[in-house]
């Protein structure tokens, strides 16, 4: 069996990407050739190939143009009609329109997946024009994998197609802190409560809610929000006009090394969440991993809240209630034994749904079948 993953860009810098990677690492691994096909982030780079193992490549084709945050590289065309017929099922991962548009004029024959982690929705512009090859891609594939049951079966894109939907929840290797490192995060911050989060500054990630939300926390709390993005300066602004600069504190860019251990100093993960951009939040299996409490927003149509089983991982809220968000905060952590309850819960939740290797025997399986 040959498989080739289709899709969006390298270096991995969201979600999507890192689940193709995942993928193509996991069953290259597993004795599966697997091919990752996908355009440059930035404009500027010649084709490369990265080997993955014996059975593994990442074939990386230069981008031209970005268009509507999407990475123009015609060589993914040249590729695909050259190589398509070398390869059992496509598996291609959507939305990404570069991949859509190769895949069509492709000639392939083959078995597709279509992998839906997210039905358009910051680029409406970007829909009209593509809505013919995104009809063709569902009416194509002969399963559409989604990460949790609630998104696939709330997207209206894949609502007259259910009978060949099915769910595979992203998963991930354990996060695993340095106990040292964790006791420094803790000195450093008084050892109060460390409420921690971890996303780009962007509008629906509602970071305006949680740090909305610190001044309802009592003052042996602190607020850490780790990340980049434009709304900082903006954030910045409204903690220092809500007087919260010593229980909030933007991070930034959270090093790839350091962030195990600041989930173990923490002693609640949140994801604050305003919108269905966030289909199911990647970092609430890493904090769960680290046996940390989660609370996380119950998004309409999305899987976030699915992902945080509430009142047993953690507890879900209504998107933009910083108050609400502040009294689960303060639920699970005012009492000792029941944030360990919670983060013993969201262990086993993890162990059960999220695990790296469980995603990958799943997609095997459904290859093989």
């Amino acid at each position: 069996m040959r498989v080739l993953q289709l899709g969006k860009f390298y270096p991995i810098r969201g979600g999507v990407e890192k689940v193709m990677r995942d993928l193509t690492e996991g069953l290259a691994g597993a004795g599966v050739e697997c091919d990752m096909l996908c355009a440059w982030f930035e404009k500027g780079r010649k084709k490369t190939t990265i080997p993955v193992g014996e059975k593994g490549r990442i074939i990386i084709f230069p981008t031209w143009i970005i268009a509507s945050g999407t990475m123009i590289a015609p060589g993914m065309i040249s590729y695909l009609r050259r190589h398509a017929r070398e390869y059992d099922i496509i598996h291609i991962h959507h939305p990404d329109p570069m991949a859509g548009l190769a895949l069509r004029l492709s000639g392939y024959k083959g078995r597709v997946i279509l992998h839906w982690h997210s039905d358009i929705l910051k680029r409406k512009a970007l829909l009209a024009p593509y809505l013919p090859i995104q009809r063709w891609l569902v009416k194509r594939a002969e399963r559409i994998v989604g990460t949790t049951p609630t998104y696939v079966k709330e997207s209206p894109w894949l609502r007259d197609v259910q009978e060949k939907v099915t769910y595979v929840p992203i998963g991930i290797d354990p996060i695993v802190s340095d106990p040292v490192k964790v006791n420094d995060i803790q000195e450093k911050y008084g050892h109060r409560k460390i409420v921690f989060s971890l996303g780009r500054l962007v509008p629906y990630k509602g970071y305006t809610y949680l740090i909305a939300a610190a001044k309802f926390l009592p003052d042996d709390y602190v607020v850490l929000i780790g990340g980049t993005g434009p709304l900082r300066d903006e954030l910045e602004t409204q903690i220092r006009e809500a007087g919260l600069d010593q229980k909030v504190k933007l991070l930034g860019r959270v090093e790839d090394e350091d962030l195990p251990s600041l989930y173990g100093a923490s002693s609640v993960f949140v994801l604050s969440s305003v919108m269905k951009t966030e289909a199911f939040g990647i970092v609430q299996i890493e904090a769960m991993s680290a046996g940390l409490p989660v609370i996380a927003t119950k998004i309409p149509e999305s899987g976030t809240a699915w992902v945080n089983e509430d009142g047993v991982s953690g507890i879900n809220v209504e998107p933009r209630d910083s108050e609400g968000l502040a009294k689960a905060i303060i639920s699970i952590c005012s009492d000792e034994q029941t944030r360990h309850t919670y983060g013993k819960n969201a262990l086993a939740r993890f162990d059960r749904l999220f695990r790296s290797e469980i995603m990958i025997n799943k997609i095997k399986q459904l290859y093989e079948s």
